[in-house]
């Protein structure tokens, strides 16, 4: 027998899968307020929970102790750790790389195949160079670039973070960002170079309007967001497209199968996604680095 789905006390249409932990009452991400531990309905915070409605005034039940998420994963007492710490990496990359100046750039950002004249070498991720995938999600050069994506990160990763968890955030924000990279290494010339979170932070758009429709949100405001960015993509130069639509295909499944994963498999589904879109970057990049060096 499935499990009856469980929504929001104060928005029954919301199914959630967070729970107050005090009062144990469903909560959906719009009516949750950060605890000590976890986090409280609005009446709990304003000491106006009801005894008789099986709160204890004691405190939350022990049972109440690690409350899950719609997703399935352990609430955090920080629920945006993972994206301060995303900031926190990208930021330090970026001073690293102004201190040290365009060798390390060189040296890190996404090419296919190329020509480097500084050390008179091919260089690329069809020459071996794989770890240029990772490191290009968080390398930026102008301030302009790095201050964007690290707001917009800041802005979509901790509602993100706080409804799926931190090891399923983490996991959609990589593979969102390999996504990106993936597409971009398989569609652009293979010496053009590029660099950025963008394609990660396409794919937590993506994830947003995922979400939002599964919590029965209204849909619009992210709709235009994702139009706009869309827009901007395609008609200013300098940007690197494939891996905006990379990472957002790449994020917008990930996202779908952790967030309507059946209870009953739910982890076997959420795994399951995971590794397919895993095998489709793998194929992308073994695609690409054939034609460049067959």
């Amino acid at each position: 027998m499935e499990d009856q789905a469980v929504c929001c006390y104060r928005h029954p249409q919301r199914e959630t899968g967070i729970s107050c932990t005090r009062c144990e009452r469903p909560i959906c991400p719009e009516c949750m307020i950060s605890a000590s531990v976890g986090f409280q309905c609005p009446e709990c915070v304003s000491g106006r929970a009801s005894v008789g409605s099986g709160a204890s005034a004691a405190g939350p039940p022990p049972r109440a102790a690690q409350p899950r998420t719609l997703a399935g994963g352990t609430m955090a007492s920080d629920p945006r750790l993972i994206t301060k710490i995303l900031v926190a990496i990208n930021i330090a990359v970026w001073l690293v790389a102004l201190s040290v100046g365009d060798r390390l750039v060189n040296d890190l950002d996404l090419v296919g195949r190329a020509y480097d004249p500084g050390t008179v070498q091919i260089v690329g991720v069809a020459e071996g160079q794989w770890w240029r995938l990772v490191t290009s999600v968080f390398l930026h050069q102008q301030l302009m670039h790095i201050a964007f994506n690290m707001l917009s990160l800041w802005w979509i990763g901790g509602p993100l973070e706080a409804a799926l968890g931190r090891v399923r955030f983490i996991v959609l924000y990589m593979l969102s960002g390999l996504g990106g990279s993936a597409l971009s290494y398989l569609l652009a010339a293979q010496n053009q170079p590029s660099l950025g979170a963008s394609g990660a932070i396409f794919g937590l758009l993506g994830a947003t309007a995922v979400l939002m429709r599964r919590l029965n949100y209204d849909m619009r405001p992210v709709i235009a967001l994702l139009a706009l960015n869309l827009l901007f993509t395609f008609t200013w130069s300098g940007i690197a497209w494939q891996a905006h639509v990379g990472g957002l295909v790449a994020g917008t499944v990930v996202a779908y199968g952790m967030v309507h994963a059946p209870r009953e498999k739910r982890a076997l589904v959420q795994r399951g996604t995971c590794v397919l879109v895993l095998l489709a970057i793998v194929a992308m990049v073994w695609i690409r680095t054939v034609q460049l060096t067959g």
